[in-house]
């Protein structure tokens, strides 16, 4: 009996944090599945307890922006090597990039040239920005699973192979979130509550909190008894927080909450919110928000310099809503005396919020299909000879 239709052994590289919880979910579903399957890559501790073999840890990958990538890309180069000397000696039936596609669509290609099968899971936004990258793609990926469903559409017109599996998050976030029970658990006071997302790494943190501060420092001023929560990813994201918090209004209101971002997002009436999955997240709770990001000044220099921006918005709420649902403030637009007004106006505003939640709602339900299964399902197609259930 081969080793392919005994146990099949399964690479997968995970990105950050959000790609773990992806692969976690990934994984225990192939089991379910498979039994005999194995995992070996890139992994969190996520990914650790359903079972994947860590090589390297994910924070390993976590770096995002080009100019950040920059300084540590000798360190990105040297991971990469290593796993491609150890898939080429001893291949693996196939192949998982999750997210992170400057690492994963490199290494994707490489073992394909090998004859490994690949498939990237989390969609890069080629069709946002860095639009050259789709020649990348169509040489590095078997099959990609998307999460959101325009990136399908998106392939298919293109002619290449992906699946649309939903996203894990609009099953885990509940479709009436329970706001009370919330605010008990973070100890805030009655009234209004605005959550603060400043992003998940401390970089980000570090040019976004500043910003942030300042405009709940804004509204505090004019709204007698708000209240701030803010989800903080990790002591490195606290840290950076905490130094611009004592800097800025040392005497905000703010309550900081290490434990993600569900109870603050449950907890508030609305959100301020660093572009990226937060916004997804933020959504599916049903929250109005507003929508922040500022690229280092060396990123910034070359997004504009090659044109590699190709969408009128960049909050996924409004991708997915085909339209301008929430406010985005980019950069230089991104300081309290717009994004502090913006919020505002939600809060004074009803109508204007129920119209944006039914649309959250219409989101959630889309996007809730059993993401962990199906991309089980999709990964399995690819491997005919495991004897595993598809």
């Amino acid at each position: 009996m081969t080793r392919e239709a005994a146990s099949p052994l399964i690479a997968v590289v995970a990105g950050e944090a959000s790609g773990d919880r992806l692969g976690a979910g990934m994984i225990r579903a192939i089991r379910e599945r498979c039994p005999g399957a194995r995992f070996e890559g890139v992994a969190g501790p996520a990914m650790r307890e359903a079972g994947c073999e860590a090589l390297f840890d994910t924070d390993a990958l976590a770096v995002m922006g080009i100019a950040e990538v920059l300084g540590h890309l000798p360190r990105l180069v040297s991971i990469r090597r290593s796993l491609v000397r150890r898939w080429s000696a001893a291949p693996p039936d196939l192949l998982v990039g999750i997210d992170a596609p400057d690492f994963n669509l490199g290494l994707e290609k490489k073992l394909r040239r090998r004859g490994v099968t690949t498939v990237q899971y989390v969609s890069p936004s080629v069709w946002a920005w860095r639009p050259r990258r789709l020649k990348k793609i169509r040489k590095a990926c078997d099959r990609v699973l998307c999460l959101l469903p325009f990136e399908k559409r998106f392939y298919d017109e293109r002619g290449l192979d992906a699946v649309f599996v939903g996203h894990p998050r609009a099953e885990s976030i509940p479709r009436n979130p329970d706001a009370a029970a919330a605010r008990r658990a973070l100890a805030l006071a009655e009234g209004e509550v605005v959550a603060l997302l400043p992003g998940s790494r401390a970089g980000e943190v570090g040019r976004l909190a500043p910003h942030f501060i300042r405009t709940a420092d804004w509204l505090a001023r004019r709204r007698p008894g708000i209240r701030f929560v803010a989800a903080l990813a990790g002591a490195g994201a606290r840290a950076a927080f905490e130094a611009a918090l004592a800097e800025v209004a040392p005497d905000l209101p703010v309550t900081l909450c290490d434990s993600g971002v569900d109870l603050p997002l449950a907890a508030c009436d609305v959100a301020l919110v660093t572009s990226g999955t937060a916004t997804l997240e933020t959504a599916l709770y049903g929250r109005p928000m507003v929508v922040a990001y500022r690229l280092s000044p060396t990123t910034l220099a070359l997004v504009r310099s090659l044109n590699l921006i190709r969408v009128e918005n960049f909050a996924l709420p409004n991708l997915l809503a085909g339209r301008t649902l929430v406010p985005e403030f980019l950069q230089e637009d991104a300081v309290a005396e717009r994004m502090g007004p913006a919020l505002a106006a939600w809060l004074d505003e009803p109508e204007r919020r129920a119209e944006a939640e039914r649309e959250f709602a219409r989101i959630h339900a889309e996007l809730a299909r059993g993401a962990d299964g199906l991309a089980a399902q999709a990964v399995l197609q690819l491997l005919p000879g495991a004897g595993c259930d598809q």
